[in-house]
């Protein structure tokens, strides 16, 4: 074996990648995917709208404030674990002046991904695996095709279903509880609606 295949990648790999391509580091391999379809695009947005707006947004506001919320950033868990959640969260206090840091090294207080047919294995298995290894408190997995929310909680080393919603439910999900998500307006209508 090749040194090359052999030697684990790490985030100067991805830097060195196309900036068009999409791409993570997990367990030293480099991964890609392709670029969302409009369906995972919708709840991506609406997302960072809903929580993005009174957690982050409205800081100070109006809104509870005391986190950041950004869409797809470079996570740093480790050296050869890079990844690219599709929203992750962080207490303010825990994360000061982020605006320069690429990747982040700090470990978010949230992730939500948003499943894709190209990566929903990788996100529920190896990326939900990786989260709880590095102490992500709150994971919450979006499967777009099914209209539902699953959201987690860290117990320890392990996650725990803290609940499942479907496109009826308005609710209040830990850790953002503080403002009730109707999750129906995640997703695109139904067809023919």
């Amino acid at each position: 074996m090749s040194d090359a295949a052999s030697r684990l990648a790490t985030y100067e790999d991805l830097l060195s990648l196309p900036e068009d391509v999409r791409a993570e580091v997990l367990g030293g391999q480099i991964v890609t995917a392709p670029a969302p379809l409009p369906k995972h695009s919708k709840a991506q947005r609406a997302l960072g709208s809903f929580i993005g707006r009174p957690f982050d947004d409205d800081d100070g506001h109006g809104g509870p404030g005391g986190w950041w919320i950004f869409v797809e950033v470079d996570v740093a868990l480790g050296p050869h674990d890079i990844v690219h959640p599709d929203l992750a969260g962080w207490r303010r206090e825990r994360l000061a002046n982020p605006g320069e840091q690429r990747p982040i090294t700090v470990t978010p207080d949230w992730v939500c991904e948003i499943l894709s047919p190209s990566t929903a294995a990788r996100d529920k298995v190896q990326k939900r695996k990786l989260y709880a290894e590095h102490g992500v408190a709150h994971y919450w997995i979006v499967d777009v095709d099914a209209r539902t929310i699953e959201a987690f909680a860290l117990e320890g080393d392990r996650w725990v279903l803290a609940d499942s919603y479907d496109d009826q439910a308005t609710a209040a999900i830990p850790p953002f509880e503080a403002v009730e998500l109707e999750v129906g307006r995640l997703f695109l209508p139904r067809p023919g609606v």
